[in-house]
C-alpha cells in the first residue's frame, strides 16, 4: 500500500489520500537532513531566530486553515483546534529566543580557562501521535531547530494533514527544505528508520508506553538519545474540604476534553469517602452538560473518537457488565461517537480504574484520608499528570510532593504550559519537553580547557 485514506471521524467520509513514505524515501530524507546540518548549525544565532519567528508568523497567518484541517482530520472541536494551531505559533516564538541565549559556562579551574558549549546533535527524528497532531509536533521540532539541529518528522498515519501543512509553511518562511521535512508513513517503516538509521542522533516519541519501550530498546543499540512522552492514568483527587461544586463542574473537562484521548486526562477521580455521594450528585448534571456533537460548531465541547478501531477498543471496556453510574449524550448515526461515561469500579485493580482507556470514560473511587489518597494515586505504573482539590495549602503541598507524577495542578486541571517543563515519572516517559531547558535536550555539552601557563 503506497497511499492512505484520511477519514473524517465525525462523518466517516474520506477526506483525501496521502502518500506513504517508503523506507528508501525515508533514508533519502535523512540523507538530505544530514547534508543540510552543517549549514544550518552555522547560521548566525540571530538569523536562525529570525527564521523561526518568520515560521511563527506564517503559522499565525494560517491558523484558521490549520484549525479547519484538524477538525476534519482529527475530529477536534474548532475551539480546541484554533488553540492548538496557536500553540504551535507560540512555541515557535518562545524558542526563537533560544539561539541567541544558548550560553555555556566559564568554570574556574587552575592553570587555564575552562568553557562549555552546547553543540547541536545533528538529525533529530520526531514521531507524533494522532491525538494532538499540531502541538506535540511543535514541542519537538521548535526547540530542535532552535538548537541548530535538522528535523525529520513523522506524523501519525491517521492524522497527517496539519503536519504536511506545517512543512509547507516552514518552506514559505525560508526554512531550508532539508532542515525540516515531514514524512507521512507507517511507524513500522518511517519511525523504525528513525530508530535504526545511524545518522539520526535523537528520537522524540509521544505515544503508548508499549511502543515507547520498543523505541527505547532500539535506540539503545546505538546509544541514541531519546525523549519519550508515554501513557498516563491520572488521578483527580478531591478532598472533603474542597470547593465541591467547582470540583464537580470542572471534572468532566479534565477527562472528556478531546473525547478523553489525552495522556493527561484525569480518568480516575478519587473522592474522600465522606463527600463521595454529594460529589456524585453534583457530577451527574455536569456530565450531562457536556456538549457532544459536530466539531465544526462553536458550541461543541467534545467531538468523536479518532477511528472505528479505537471506538471498538474503548467500547470493550464498557460492556453490559460494566458498573456504569451514568452517561452523558452523544449523536447517533455516522461518526465514531461515544457518550461521556462515569463508572464506579469496586477497587483500583479493576481495568476501568487501572488501564489507560484513552476515551471518555472516567472511574470514580472513594478514599479514606490523605495517606490513602496518595497511596491510591501512586498505585499505577504511570506518572504523568494529576489534580488535587483542597482548600488546605499545606495539604496541597504535601500531596503534590507525595504523588509520583510529573505535572500536577491544584484546584485546576492544567497540565501543559509551554513556559514550563512537561513529562512523566515511571512508565509515563523519559526526559522533559517545553520550558526553558528543553533546548538543552537537543544538544551535547562540550568542555574545552585552554591552558594559560607558560
Amino acid at each position: 500500500m503506497t497511499t492512505f485514506e484520511v477519514i473524517n471521524p465525525a462523518t466517516e467520509e474520506v477526506v483525501r489520500s496521502v502518500g506513504l513514505t517508503s523506507a528508501e524515501e525515508t533514508d533519502a530524507a535523512i540523507a538530505r537532513a544530514h547534508a543540510a546540518f552543517p549549514a544550518w548549525r552555522a547560521v548566525a544565532p540571530g538569523d536562525r531566530a529570525r527564521l523561526l519567528r518568520r515560521f511563527a508568523d506564517a503559522v499565525d497567518a494560517d491558523i484558521e486553515n490549520l484549525a479547519q484541517l484538524e477538525v476534519v482530520n482529527a475530529g477536534h472541536t474548532i475551539g480546541n483546534a484554533r488553540w492548538e494551531a496557536g500553540n504551535v505559533r507560540d512555541v515557535l516564538t518562545y524558542y526563537s529566543a533560544s539561539p541567541e541565549r544558548l550560553s555555556g559556562k566559564q568554570i574556574p579551574v587552575p592553570g587555564g580557562v575552562n568553557m562549555t558549549f552546547h553543540e547541536p546533535l545533528g538529525v533529530v527524528g520526531v514521531i507524533v501521535p494522532w491525538n494532538f497532531p499540531m502541538p506535540i509536533a511543535g514541542w519537538g521540532f521548535a526547540p530542535a531547530l532552535a538548537a541548530g539541529n535538522t528535523v525529520v518528522l513523522k506524523p501519525a498515519e491517521l492524522t497527517p494533514l496539519t503536519a504536511i501543512r506545517l512543512g509547507e509553511l516552514a518552506r514559505e518562511a525560508g526554512i531550508p527544505s532539508g532542515v525540516f521535512q515531514v514524512l507521512p508513513g507507517k511507524g513500522s517503516v518511517v519511525g523504525q528508520r528513525f530508530v535504526d538509521h545511524p545518522a539520526v542522533r535523537k528520537v522524540v516519541f509521544t505515544g503508548s508506553t508499549e511502543v515507547g519501550k520498543q523505541i527505547m530498546a532500539g535506540c539503545a543499540a546505538q546509544v541514541k538519545r531519546v525523549t519519550l512522552e508515554l501513557g498516563g492514568k491520572n488521578a483527580n483527587i478531591v478532598f472533603a474540604d474542597a470547593d465541591l461544586e467547582k470540583a464537580a463542574a470542572t471534572a468532566p473537562y479534565g477527562v472528556f476534553d478531546n473525547a478523553g484521548q489525552d495522556c493527561c486526562a484525569r480518568s480516575l477521580i478519587l473522592v474522600q469517602s465522606n463527600v463521595y455521594e454529594k460529589f456524585m450528585e453534583l457530577l451527574e448534571p455536569a456530565v450531562n452538560g457536556v456538549v457532544v456533537g459536530d466539531p465544526r460548531l462553536e458550541v461543541t465541547e467534545m467531538g468523536p473518537l479518532i477511528s472505528a478501531g479505537h471506538h471498538a477498543k474503548v467500547s470493550s471496556y464498557v460492556d453490559d457488565s460494566a458498573p456504569v453510574a451514568f452517561r452523558g449524550n452523544a449523536p447517533v448515526g455516522p461518526g465514531y461517537w461515544f457518550a461521556p461515561t462515569v463508572v464506579t469500579p469496586p477497587d483500583l485493580r479493576h481495568p476501568l480504574a487501572s488501564d489507560e482507556i484513552f476515551g471518555p470514560v472516567v472511574a470514580v473511587v472513594p478514599f479514606a484520608d490523605e495517606t490513602d489518597a496518595v497511596t491510591m494515586a501512586n498505585q499505577t505504573e504511570y506518572g504523568l499528570s494529576g489534580s488535587i482539590w483542597t482548600r488546605d495549602v499545606g495539604r496541597a503541598f504535601r500531596v503534590a510532593r507525595g504523588v509520583e507524577a510529573g505535572n500536577l495542578s491544584v484546584n485546576s486541571h492544567s497540565s501543559v504550559r509551554y513556559w514550563t517543563p512537561f513529562g512523566g515519572f515511571k512508565q509515563s516517559g523519559l526526559g522533559r519537553e517545553l520550558g526553558p531547558d528543553a533546548v538543552d535536550a537537543f544538544t551535547e555539552t562540550k568542555n574545552v580547557f585552554i591552558s594559560t601557563e607558560d
